[in-house]
């Protein structure tokens, strides 16, 4: 792929805003510990989506755009722990009573579902057009249910304020399971957004050594 294409500088740039947005937050986040708990696994995703640029996998730009949503949220919750973000605007305007951030933030996991599916229809891993928008929508529904599962026992583990921010329920005792359902539902939306758009991935490139 010629460096001109727009899918070369494209993610790179992403790359770079992400890179200044988590050395800006690192300074002095609200609370350091909740701070390294949710950037870890951002980090690796982030790492993981690098590594495999560099061994020729590429996605569209729609993906890489739709994943670096969750990307930039999660860093920002990260910062401010996820129900201290100012998200006042946005729940004055829907009429919550909770900070919503972390639900929308949620939303923006199962944007990976875009990429998961063109993934699928490059490698032509399934070839049954329904399936592999079902196993898409399931990788998602699995992703959510486990870091459910990584939120409990942080929570459990760490204890007091610091397991309180992690977890982020506000006091709702169906947290969980409306994550899982915000999780869903992005992926979803993303799947839609796939089946409109067509979108065909890129070639992948040879490997650089």
């Amino acid at each position: 792929m010629p460096s001109s294409s727009p899918s070369a500088w494209f993610p790179k740039l992403l790359l770079a805003a992400y890179l200044v947005l988590f050395a800006a937050l690192a300074i002095t986040p609200h609370e350091r510990g909740t701070w390294v708990a949710e950037n870890l696994p951002i980090v690796l995703i982030v790492a993981a989506l690098v590594l495999l640029y560099r061994r020729g996998t590429r996605f569209s730009n729609l993906a890489y755009a739709l994943m670096s949503v969750l990307i930039y949220l999660h860093t920002i919750g990260g910062y401010y722990t996820f129900e201290r973000v100012p998200f006042d605007w946005f729940n004055q305007l829907l009429g919550f009573e909770r900070n919503m951030y972390d639900r929308v933030a949620h939303v923006s996991v199962g944007f990976f579902a875009y990429a998961i599916l063109e993934q699928l229809d490059r490698t032509r891993t399934v070839r049954v057009r329904w399936v592999a928008y079902l196993l898409a929508l399931c990788v998602i529904g699995t992703v959510a249910m486990s870091y459910e599962i990584i939120e409990w026992l942080y929570a459990a583990t760490a204890g007091g304020d610091a397991g309180a921010a992690f977890l982020g329920s506000q006091g709702d005792i169906w947290d969980a399971q409306k994550d899982m359902l915000a999780d869903t539902s992005g992926a979803v939306l993303a799947l839609g957004l796939y089946a409109v758009t067509g979108s065909a991935p890129a070639e992948p490139e040879p490997a650089r050594h």
